[in-house]
């Protein structure tokens, strides 16, 4: 006899739901009115933090990330909040040093997160071990991540390879990321069978629906044993978001693998986010099924930048043969999964190349550090031929690349002295230097107008190094 299943819900309405479909700018005060509410449900967890949200908070909205984590954390006592971190690159889009990413652990723990799901967009192990190691130090629950993409070096048995080391680093859970949804329903029921029987931790599918599959998808990875998928609230699902968690409760209600969520209760909260919804303008093409991910694999994002730039140089006339020369590149990189920061990579020298009409004339100083093995180790080699184009006789590093960096927190917390107000401050310094100045500039201004006649030094009382 079959045995009962409830499958784990991890709703994305806070972070990647909204950073699919509005460029991730919805703001705090309209997610904390629903907070309680979103608390009561029973998700296995709400992601609401990481990915681009932080950088969003300091470039576009003058929000402090920080806060944010800890106004959501009073409101929401019993759901464990989940964040998505990019290993060694943090929140942003290179690597740092490793005294970097165990504070930046560290207080992402204390201020709130019990989740933190770790990837490397080249599944590089090595990118991944300090943020495992630090989640596993400071008592939080470390996600181990595979990102999932097609190549002809992608398959199960590497899957299954880059999941057994994960296992062997102490991950407590391991996620498939399928961040184009690429991945298809039987495929993935493939996959998740394989896994259950070589791994032992619970096993979480992230999808997007940008190719019409992802619900279908988690259908058949909940039959082969997957323990927890993730959705979105119905307002903001479909399209490059995730499929809506109302349908997939409503699909296995009354099944071995019913949720046991309230309709009710999960219909409230969307009404709150129909109404937040009316407040952007959403483009019709990030909410539409887009086939077109099967063949280039190009995520909606990435679609989205592509297009930008094409405009910028006046010449999104050439966007198709853009999309033809994105395969084109990746296939000369070793077939990196197309995920933050190697999609950027990848699709900004397509653009370059298609510009110039000369392949690899013009290399992007990113692609340089890629060849030269500064990102990691590319899931496949790179000919020695696009290798001598791109950075000619230069040696490729072969150690962890982080090995390199030189600790930083002491010289960033000299060079912020006086803005400081929070611990956490060095840390949004350290991984946008820029936009951090401006940031604390703004805030600091913000509170001078109530006593404009504070002498400069009385400001630096304020702030002490």
């Amino acid at each position: 006899m079959l045995q009962q299943k409830k499958v784990g819900i991890t709703d994305t309405i806070l972070r990647d739901a909204h950073q699919s479909l509005i460029a991730t700018r919805m703001k705090i005060d309209e997610m904390l009115p629903i907070a309680e509410k979103l608390d009561k449900v029973g998700f296995h967890s709400l992601e609401m933090w990481g990915g681009a949200t932080f950088d969003s908070c300091i470039r576009f909205l003058n929000e402090d990330p920080w806060e944010r984590l800890r106004k959501l954390k009073e409101k929401i006592k019993n759901t464990p909040l989940q964040m998505l971190l990019r290993g060694q690159n943090l929140l942003g889009y290179h690597h740092y040093p490793d005294d970097v990413v165990d504070l930046f652990v560290k207080k992402s723990i204390e201020n709130g997160i019990d989740i933190i799901r770790i990837f490397d967009a080249l599944n590089d192990i090595r990118n991944m071990e300090k943020a495992i190691e630090a989640t596993k130090k400071y008592k939080g629950h470390a996600q181990g991540t595979v990102v999932y993409t097609i190549s002809p070096v992608h398959n199960n048995e590497y899957y299954v390879s880059v999941a057994k080391q994960l296992v062997d680093l102490g991950i407590d859970s391991l996620c498939i990321k399928d961040m184009a949804g690429l991945l298809s329903p039987y495929d993935a029921y493939e996959l998740v069978t394989r896994l259950k029987k070589e791994i032992n931790v619970p096993i979480q599918l992230h999808s997007h629906y940008t190719s019409g599959m992802a619900s279908m998808t988690y259908l058949k990875a909940i039959e082969a044993g997957v323990d927890v998928i993730d959705t979105a609230m119905s307002p903001f699902a479909l399209g490059t978001s995730q499929p809506p968690t109302e349908t997939m409760v409503a699909v296995l209600k009354n099944t071995l693998y019913d949720t046991n969520l309230d309709m009710g209760l999960l219909s409230e909260i969307a009404d709150h986010f129909k109404e937040v919804r009316t407040h952007y303008k959403i483009d019709s093409i990030i909410t539409m099924v887009d086939t077109m991910v099967l063949n280039y694999q190009i995520p909606g994002g990435m679609l989205s930048n592509l297009t930008s730039q094409l405009k910028q140089q006046n010449a999104l006339g050439k966007l198709p043969d853009v999309l033809k020369e994105v395969p084109k590149v990746r296939e000369d990189l070793g077939y990196p999964p197309l995920v933050t920061p190697t999609s950027q990579i990848v699709g900004t020298q397509a653009v370059v190349n298609v510009i110039t009409g000369d392949r690899y004339k013009m290399v992007i100083n990113e692609v340089k550090n890629y060849v030269r093995g500064l990102y990691g180790k590319p899931p496949a080699p790179i000919s020695p031929e696009i290798k001598q184009k791109i950075i000619g006789d230069e040696e490729v590093i072969t150690c962890r690349p982080a090995d390199l960096l030189e600790p930083e927190l002491e010289k960033d917390l000299k060079e912020i002295a006086y803005y400081i107000e929070q611990d956490e401050d060095v840390l949004t310094y350290a991984l946008f230097p820029q936009i951090a100045v401006k940031f604390f500039q703004e805030r600091q201004a913000g509170k001078y107008k109530i006593d404009s006649n504070l002498t400069q030094k009385e400001k630096f009382d304020v702030y002490p190094s």
